[in-house]
């Protein structure tokens, strides 16, 4: 298997980080705690970090039988983070993108292959040029079952050599999960123009439809 996405896309690009880029308006902030109920019971959860939370809602959002992705933090020990709070490095939290979704129309074995292909699990909290804790390779199970599956896909691709470093992405228990200010959510979709999303996001996205097209909502 290769690396299907590049870090250096222009190098324009090279200047350009999801921390860099923050907004200078007010906003209201969207708070939860660990309990809130997101899903049917004829639907399920997944939870992942894999850089940018940015992203990985861009990724995911596109898949047929996902029905939403919220961006937020997780993992960490301060309630109801702000951005700037987690940018800081002292939260312990992680960018993340809590994906609700209908198994009888992708599975969680489906999840975890863009999870896998979507990113670089070999670079400890980072990924291209953002780097930091809040960045790490994270997937936060909600079940035993989800455990098992993605411990079993890791050590399957650590065996294959599908990279030349081994895998560093953590599988952990789901702690709590906090969403993003309003403004991250949405984003690439609100704001393709904006440098990160034009130069950073849009590159991947478009190679990422292509080896992803039988996967994508039919528009």
């Amino acid at each position: 298997m290769q690396k299907f996405l590049t870090t250096a896309v222009l190098l324009t690009a090279t200047l350009l980080s999801c921390a860099q880029q923050k907004e200078k308006k007010q906003y209201s902030m969207a708070t939860t705690n660990n309990t809130t109920q997101v899903a049917a019971a004829t639907t399920d959860t997944a939870t992942f970090g894999e850089g940018c939370f940015w992203c990985t809602e861009a990724f995911f959002q596109r898949l047929e039988g996902v029905i939403s992705v919220t961006s937020g933090y997780g993992g960490g020990h301060v309630e109801n983070p702000t951005y700037e709070q987690v940018c800081d490095k002292t939260t312990g939290h992680v960018e993340l993108a809590r994906i609700v979704y209908d198994p009888s129309k992708i599975s969680y074995d489906e999840l975890l292959e863009v999870f896998w292909k979507t990113h670089d699990p070999t670079t400890k909290d980072r990924q291209g040029n953002d780097v930091g804790p809040q960045y790490k390779s994270v997937i936060y199970y909600h079940s035993e079952e989800q455990k098992q599956k993605a411990e079993k896909y890791k050590a399957e691709l650590d065996k294959s050599g599908a990279w030349d470093k081994p895998i560093v992405t953590t599988i952990e228990p789901f702690k709590n999960f906090y969403p993003a200010e309003n403004y991250h959510q949405d984003y690439y979709n609100n704001n393709q123009q904006q440098g990160y999303c034009y130069f950073v996001i849009r590159p991947k996205l478009e190679k990422f439809e292509k080896v992803f097209k039988d996967k994508l909502k039919k528009h």
